[in-house]
């Protein structure tokens, strides 16, 4: 069996996938949730040497979302509180260890460890367990939730939505913690309305930006130890810890939060990809130079005829997402709107993860994946694409979910662990609310024009959705007047685009070990380089996804680690000592010893700088 799978160029994480595609397809559903995989006890005679004293120490593969990454057998440790990680940071400072927070490893990039790690050499902190605790202050103006970072974020907004309490955008899946959401500047889908104030307590940007202070492990150089620290919002040394992208250990954060929201969530799959992507009019004054000086409202006339554009949804509720399914004409869109009494036709609900044909893949399906990933009929891929549709679509009949209606997590949170684990690129374009529907045009054209090409090379390496969002940037003002942005965050502004206030997010899935996607994935990320260049957009790579593509991996490219991103990042800054570079320098300064550091974020955030 090995022999045949060398034969066919089989990595071990599709191995890994095969194998549980074989256990779905005898079954035909995805059944369970996430459990820690391959725990093993450790004998005495194997425990790490002067490791401190009371604190659960075991041996635990690690596996992330998509099962690229397998690292078999690293030790991780079950700390019971903040000062048992203060005291497992200053062991392994002085044992020559690297510690690596870890939640429910719901991630693609290799940010905490990849499949090279030396795991013996590592020590993960399972922040699961115990460091979960959460205190709700609603006396506050706004109300404000202290959190230890280890708590999921399911269980953070229920405990939110008890107290009357919610957020305006959050990420689908609720098996992610909140520090691992905040290290990579997690967000949702959401910008105002045509007409909408933002309430108090809120955020149209990332997570991040609700944070009013955090805890972290930090050294103190007047101790020669690593100690914890609380920094405030106002602090200039925050700025590098509120998106950390893991260069950090955050133990416990308080944020803003504000009144809680009831939203309609709409599903469509009667809109054509051609009405609803479709290009803005350009007017006649295009030509030369003068169609860089002009407005970009003056540039781009209303689009169309059609009332059923990205740029249309957005103005009518602000909250869109799309999921396109390759080779059908159709995308599942969805639209939220605040609606605060039900609407006649809605469903009520009252729990998360209302979409129950997302969770389970049937035996059609299963079969079909089968027949891509072991048989290699890459063909029946246009085939696979409209059963996921057409299986979308009847599930939203079936289940009643074409329009449903209740508090915020419950109609934004929608991912489950035993959803289908896919592999998929990231990216945010930041640009003006006015562009939106051109950013969005050009993108899909090109997608649709890659596509296409590869299909008559007989070549199918997208066989999962295009995904698409919308967010608001991260402004400091919706926390205080002298709140800092967080320097690493996707949706930090452009200080010289003041206009460019919307980041548009592009994900491409695929099945993992896919023929020719990392391949594709790189004319992708070089096409939205050039593309979004800084004359009316800017393009970012979403922390925890796929990026810096070689032809034959993700994240390796290292002119695009080492140069092209930071140089993203520096554009646009008034003052670039307040930006990439000075951040790289707080995160050395406070982690001198690189402790939470890794292969990867020893390329992307250097020592030295």
């Amino acid at each position: 069996m090995k022999k045949d799978f060398k034969k066919k160029g089989f990595t071990s994480s599709r191995r890994k996938f095969i194998s549980d595609m074989a256990m779905l397809s005898a079954s035909g559903i995805v059944t369970g949730g996430w459990s820690p995989i391959f725990q093993i006890s450790a004998n005495a005679s194997e425990m790490l040497v002067n490791f401190p004293i009371g604190i659960p120490i075991y041996q635990q593969a690690y596996e992330n979302w998509s099962g690229e990454i397998f690292v078999d057998k690293v030790w991780t440790a079950a700390p019971k509180t903040p000062s048992d990680i203060v005291s497992i940071v200053n062991w392994a400072r002085s044992n020559d260890y690297k510690i690596r927070p870890r939640g429910y490893m719901h991630n693609w990039s290799p940010l905490i460890m990849n499949s090279d790690s030396k795991a013996s050499s590592v020590v993960l902190l399972d922040m699961t367990k115990n460091l979960n605790a959460v205190s709700i202050d609603t006396a506050s103006k706004p109300a404000r939730v202290t959190a230890q970072t280890g708590v999921s974020m399911e269980t953070l907004l229920e405990k939110l939505e008890a107290e009357g309490l919610g957020m305006t955008a959050v990420p689908a899946p609720g098996d992610i913690t909140l520090g691992g959401a905040l290290a990579i500047g997690a967000h949702g889908t959401a910008v105002p309305a045509k007409g909408e104030k933002l309430l108090s307590g809120h955020t149209y940007g990332s997570l991040s930006n609700l944070i009013l202070s955090l805890s972290a492990v930090v050294y103190d150089e007047a101790k020669r130890e690593y100690i914890l620290r609380t920094f405030s919002r106002e602090e200039a040394d925050i700025s590098a810890f509120l998106t950390h992208i893991g260069r950090a250990c955050i133990v416990e954060v308080t944020m803003q939060v504000g009144k809680n929201q009831r939203l309609r969530c709409r599903s469509y799959v009667n809109i054509p990809a051609d009405e609803l992507f479709a290009k803005p009019i350009i007017s006649k004054r295009t030509t030369g130079s003068f169609r860089d000086k002009i407005s970009a409202r003056e540039l781009f006339t209303k689009t169309g005829t059609s009332k059923r554009t990205i740029e249309s949804f957005l103005d009518k509720s602000g909250r869109i997402e799309i999921i396109w399914f390759p080779f059908t004409s159709n995308p599942w869109l969805k639209v939220w709107s605040i609606k605060p009494n039900k609407p006649l036709f809605s469903r009520t609900v009252t729990k998360a993860n209302n979409y129950p044909f997302s969770d389970w893949i049937p035996t059609e399906l299963s079969d079909l994946i089968k027949r891509i990933v072991i048989d290699n009929e890459v063909t029946i891929t246009p085939h696979f694409g409209q059963k996921q549709l057409a299986i979308t679509t009847a599930g939203l009949i079936t289940t009643h979910s074409l329009d449903i209606w209740g508090w915020s997590r419950n109609v934004l949170q929608y991912i489950r662990p035993s959803t289908l684990h896919v592999t998929a690129n990231g990216y945010a374009v930041v640009t003006s609310r006015a562009n939106v529907q051109r950013v969005i045009s050009e993108f899909v054209e090109n997608y649709q024009e890659r596509i296409n090409a590869y299909q008559e090379q007989s070549q199918y390496p997208i066989n999962g959705p295009l995904e698409i969002r919308v967010s608001g940037l991260d402004n400091p003002n919706d926390v205080s007047p002298n709140s800092v942005t967080a320097a690493l965050s996707m949706l930090k502004p452009r200080l010289d685009r003041p206009d460019w206030n919307i980041a548009v997010w592009f994900d491409i899935l695929t099945l993992p070990g896919t023929p020719h996607a990392n391949k594709f994935y790189r004319e992708t990320e070089q096409w939205m380089l050039s593309n979004y260049a800084g004359s009316y957009a800017t393009m970012r790579p979403e922390w925890s996804k796929g990026w810096a593509y070689t032809d034959s991996s993700a994240w390796e490219d290292y002119t695009t680690i080492s140069t092209t991103i930071p140089n993203i990042y520096r554009e646009g800054q008034i003052d670039q000592e307040k930006d990439w570079d000075k951040a790289i320098r707080t995160l050395n300064k406070y982690d001198p010893n690189r402790i939470f550091s890794s292969a990867l974020l020893d390329k992307l955030l250097p020592s030295g700088v």
